[in-house]
C-alpha cells in the first residue's frame, strides 16, 4: 500500500515539475539565493553547489514515512543538512563519501536524506507538522553545515554530528549508530575505545588558559564571557588545535576576549560548575553531554550554554564563532551562517583574504 502511494506521488510530481518548469525559468533571475560569499577565492574556499550522490534517497520529506520505510528495510534514517558554498559539505561528499568503502557502508545501513538549511521545500516533521526545510532546520537547532542527524526507528536522534568528521571518525559514527550503541554507551566512550590514531598524549598549555582551581559561577560575573574548552590527552584534533589554530594571531585576538577554562573531559579534577556546585571535570562533561574533543562551550552571564564547537573546524570558522559570541552578535543574528558570510565579506572589503579551509 505504501509503495502504491509512492508511485502515485512520483507520477503527480512529474506532472507538476513539467507544468512549472517554464514559470521557474522566467522568475529564476529574480529569486534570491543564499550562498557563501562570492568574494571568497582559492581552492575549495567556495565550492558552490556540489552534486550529491545519486544513491541519496529521493524523499518527499515526510520524515515519519521515511523512518517507517527505513525500518522496514532494516536501515536507519540519516538527515544531511547542507548549504551551497559550504566547503565542509564538499569535503564530506568528496573525502568521505568519495571513498567506496564509506559510501557503501553508508548506503547499506542508512537512507540519507538531504535538507537545504535555507530551503523552502515542504517538510512533514517527525511530529507530523507541516513546515519548511528552513524552519525545520531552525527547529532542530542546526547552526552550521554539514550537520548529520542519525535517527532511531522511533524518529528520535540517536547521534548528532555538528560539522565535519574526518573519514576515520565518520566511519566510527556510522558503526556506532548502525550497531544501536546509543542505548549501550555514550558516543565519546565509543570513540575512545574504537578510534585509533597517533597523538601527542598530553594536554597542551597556553597563556590564555586560566589556572585552576576553577569556580565557573564566579567567572560568570566577569566582564569577559566564559568559554570552557574540553579536551583529552590522546586527541589528534586537540594537537592540531594547539599546534596550528591557537598559534595564529587572529585566533589569539579573539580568544583573549574570553575567560578560558580548559578541562580534561575524563579527569576527576574538582571544580565549581556554573551553579556553584562542586563537581568533577568528568561529571561536568557528562552533564553537558560532551561527546567529542576538543569541544568549545560558550556560556552567557546566566550560565546558559549558548553555543558550541564540537566538531572539526578550521581557523576562520573558529575565530568567527568566538567573535560571534564575544561581540554579542548572537543576540541579534540567530543565524550563524548569515553572520559568518557577512563577516567574510567585511574582511575581504578591508583587503583581508579569507580562506575557509585554513
Amino acid at each position: 500500500m505504501l509503495q502504491q502511494r509512492r508511485n502515485l506521488q512520483y507520477w503527480m510530481l512529474s506532472i507538476l515539475v513539467l507544468s512549472v518548469s517554464v514559470v521557474n525559468s522566467l522568475v529564476q533571475a529574480e529569486e534570491p539565493k543564499v550562498t557563501a560569499p562570492d568574494s571568497l577565492q582559492g581552492d575549495m574556499v567556495n565550492p558552490g553547489y556540489h552534486e550529491k550522490p545519486l544513491w541519496f534517497k529521493e524523499s518527499f520529506l515526510d520524515l515519519r514515512e521515511d523512518v517507517v520505510e527505513a525500518t522496514e528495510n532494516k536501515k536507519r534514517v540519516l538527515l544531511y543538512f547542507y548549504q551551497d558554498g559550504c566547503p565542509y559539505c564538499a569535503k564530506l561528499l568528496q573525502d568521505n563519501l568519495g571513498q567506496k568503502k564509506l559510501a557503501d557502508k553508508t548506503r547499506k545501513y542508512f537512507d540519507v536524506i538531504s535538507i537545504n538549511m535555507w530551503g523552502d521545500k515542504e517538510v512533514t516533521d517527525l511530529k507530523g507538522q507541516l513546515t519548511t526545510e528552513k524552519k525545520f532546520t531552525e527547529k532542530m537547532r542546526v547552526m552550521y553545515t554539514p550537520t548529520l542527524l542519525f535517527l532511531t526507528e522511533k524518529g528520535k536522534v540517536a547521534l548528532r554530528v555538528n560539522g565535519y568528521y574526518a573519514p576515520n571518525k565518520y566511519e566510527t559514527a556510522l558503526d556506532y549508530v548502525r550497531g544501536h550503541n546509543e542505548t549501550k554507551i555514550p558516543f565519546r566512550n565509543y570513540v575512545q575505545k574504537h578510534l585509533k590514531k597517533p597523538t601527542s598524549g598530553k594536554l597542551h598549555e597556553e597563556a590564555f588558559i586560566l589556572k585552576p582551581p576553577y569556580n565557573l559561577k564566579k567567572l560568570l560575573t566577569s566582564k569577559k564571557p566564559l568559554l570552557v574548552l574540553f579536551e583529552q590527552k590522546k586527541c589528534h584534533h586537540c594537537d592540531e588545535l594547539h599546534n596550528d589554530i591557537f598559534k595564529r594571531k587572529e585566533t589569539l585576538q579573539q580568544i583573549n576576549r574570553f575567560n578560558v577554562v580548559r578541562l580534561d573531559m575524563w579527569s576527576k579534577e574538582k571544580l565549581r560548575d556554573t551553579k556553584g556546585k562542586e563537581v568533577t571535570a568528568k561529571s561536568f562533561a557528562n552533564s553537558l553531554n560532551i561527546n567529542n574533543s576538543p569541544s568549545f562551550v560558550f556560556f552567557d552571564k546566566a550560565g546558559k550554554d549558548i553555543f558550541r564547537i564540537d566538531a572539526y573546524l578550521k581557523s576562520f570558522h573558529t575565530q568567527s564563532i568566538m567573535d560571534y559570541i564575544a561581540s554579542g552578535a548572537y543576540k541579534k543574528q540567530p543565524d550563524f551562517q548569515r553572520y559568518i558570510g557577512k563577516r567574510a565579506d567585511k574582511l575581504e572589503a578591508q583587503g583581508i583574504h579569507v580562506d575557509l579551509m585554513h
